[in-house]
């Protein structure tokens, strides 16, 4: 793993970078795209936690007794904005089941790009957990800063960011709004284009996991 002028980190992995490079491909059937997200999400939430705390703990082994690491505290939460950020939980869950897991819906207006939310559901005691939020594209950013607001209003203090691609534009927005959260991604790609769509990119990432248009 790599960490970008800007701060951000790139999960350089020859696997991520792999399976990254296969969900490019515009001809990648729906199937396929999804599941290769859902891969590629184990493998970015590996990096994520990558500095969790830890405690020691006394277990016995089928030998012995012995003092061996657990992770301290309480465990972390999921918070995938809807809808494509779904496609990251199954594989996060899988790495973490223990993780509670927060909904937050968000659509992009197609005329100002702004997010609008339509819906919002997390854990209590958000402020006692870290919370990794996730979206497979982080483009203008409006999205990811609105869903921190959120969470933040909400308790949340210890916040991570997580994607699949970025444009610069939406790094410097989301670190404009929320200089303290980290970003963890798989490739920095080039600019947005007038749509808003990242360049060179791989077009919308929820028409493409769910089969819409």
């Amino acid at each position: 793993m790599k960490t970008t002028v800007s701060g951000v980190h790139v999960v350089d992995h020859p696997l991520v970078q792999h399976k990254l490079t296969l969900m490019r491909d515009a001809k990648r059937s729906t199937q396929g795209f999804r599941r290769l997200l859902n891969e590629i999400g184990m493998l970015l939430c590996y990096e994520v936690t990558r500095d969790l705390p830890i405690e020691m703990v006394e277990t016995e082994t089928p030998i012995t007794k012995m003092m061996a690491p657990t992770i301290a505290g309480k465990k972390l939460v999921f918070a995938p904005i809807l809808r494509a950020g779904v496609g990251f939980l199954d594989g996060m869950l899988n790495l973490v089941p223990s993780a509670r897991v927060a909904h937050i819906g968000l659509y992009r207006d197609p005329e100002t790009l702004e997010a609008v939310e339509y819906y919002f559901k997390a854990p209590s005691d958000l402020a006692d957990r870290m919370v990794v939020l996730m979206d497979p594209m982080l483009a203008t950013g409006n999205s990811a800063i609105a869903a921190m607001e959120r969470l933040k209003a909400r308790g949340a203090k210890d916040i991570r960011f997580m994607c699949l691609l970025a444009a610069p534009e939406g790094i410097k927005a989301l670190q404009d709004a929320h200089p303290e959260v980290k970003i963890w991604t798989a490739s920095v790609d080039s600019h947005l284009n007038d749509h808003g769509y990242i360049v060179p990119g791989l077009g919308d990432a929820g028409d493409r996991m769910f089969g819409t248009k």
